[in-house]
């Protein structure tokens, strides 16, 4: 199949999933075409089967704000057209269904190329639900050939706020060889040089995602567990938050803020325990690759992530902003090293058999054909 991609290519888990399904669809012999801003942070590398089409933007002093998605849907209408586009997948209802749906609408009388969008989470639960994006975000989903959902929360979230339920679930995924326990590493030694135990928190710091809980988490494992270390990996609006609350609580000299990093498993790799102090998560891609590399994760009772955390089995759920108890579950795990390493290892083999790349790539390409063998004209 020929198969166009659009993602957000530098924010959250929807740009890590579009780029490494398109890595995994091109290593199965299909031709990927990713169609975005720039370049997604995942997609390393081009070859003869995965390629990069930049949208350009005109610069137009009557624009006050350049018209992104109609320069988008321009570029997917070409690019559908030169390169025999098969169908156009796009990651994130707004603008992206839109787009393509613009897309195909300019071309249909030269060739036809369905849309299937797949949903990831705040594009439903907070941009798509604001009232003045709802009526066009669910005009999209109806218009949409296909329509995907990274977890069964957020099927329930879509029906309950849009009243559409033609969704199917396919859950996030990762591949088992890129993600593993690493015993020893450079950055074991440079983080962890006396055997300190590290906990790793991995956003983009948006407020959502909570991070100065991480921050008070640890100062109060510290009080109980002496030979403890914080990784922040990722960047965004609450990093400055999060470093004037590791000065006000007497830790910073155990926290590291280590930016935006491309290898995100060899820091997950080197964890003792993971934290997900959410408050809103669709689906939790960040806790399923921790468990991938045997980390145990201490998150939040919400969204999709009791999907993927398995609680008092792959890890320990609490409430929003209950820190106290996520505080408690960390010594618990720190204290007890037989148990962190049997959660450890159940974490893995939890993440190997139900989101391995073996299992949910092959869901994506049956999709992909059932929705060519069945649109072959736009939804009534």
């Amino acid at each position: 199949m020929n198969i166009g991609i659009t993602v957000y290519p530098t924010y959250g888990g929807s740009g890590i999933v579009g780029s490494e399904l398109g890595r995994e669809l091109a290593e199965r012999g299909h031709n990927v075409h990713f169609i975005s801003s720039s370049l997604p942070t995942r997609l390393t590398e081009l070859n003869e089967r995965v390629h990069f089409h930049e949208v350009e933007m005109m610069n137009y002093p009557l624009f006050e704000h350049q018209p992104y998605d109609l320069a988008l849907a321009t570029k997917m209408a070409t690019v559908a057209r030169s390169e025999k586009l098969d169908l156009l997948h796009v990651h994130y209802a707004i603008p992206h269904s839109i787009s393509a749906i613009l897309a195909r609408e300019s071309i249909k009388e030269k060739r036809f190329v369905p849309v299937i969008t797949t949903l990831h989470g705040t594009d439903i639960t907070l941009v798509g639900a604001d009232r003045s994006y709802l009526p066009i975000t669910k005009y999209g989903l109806q218009q949409s050939n296909g329509v995907t959902a990274v977890s069964r929360f957020l099927k329930q979230a879509t029906i309950e706020t849009f009243d559409f339920d033609e969704i199917e679930v396919i859950p996030n995924f990762i591949c088992p060889a890129h993600y593993q326990r690493i015993d020893e590493s450079p950055l074991k030694t440079e983080f962890s040089p006396n055997g300190e135990n590290l906990l790793t928190h991995v956003s983009n710091f948006r407020p959502v995602k909570r991070p100065v809980d991480c921050i008070e988490i640890l100062a109060a494992v510290r009080n109980e567990v002496s030979n403890v270390k914080l990784l922040m990996v990722g960047d965004g609006p609450e990093r400055a938050a999060s470093e004037y609350r590791a000065r006000q609580l007497n830790v910073a000299e155990f926290v590291h803020f280590v930016g935006k990093r491309e290898n995100i498993a060899d820091y997950l790799g080197i964890s003792d325990v993971f934290l997900l102090p959410s408050e809103l998560e669709s689906f939790g891609l960040a806790a399923l690759e921790a468990q991938a590399c045997e980390v145990p994760v201490v998150a939040t009772r919400i969204g999709g992530i009791p999907e993927v955390v398995i609680e008092n089995e792959t890890g320990f759920l609490s409430e929003v902003g209950n820190v106290q108890k996520m505080s408690e579950n960390v010594v618990t795990l720190l204290s007890d090293e037989k148990m962190r390493r049997d959660f450890g290892r159940k974490a893995r083999e939890s993440a190997i058999s139900r989101y391995s790349t073996k299992s949910i790539i092959p869901h994506y390409i049956e999709f992909y054909k059932k929705i060519l063998n069945t649109a072959s004209e736009p939804p009534a």
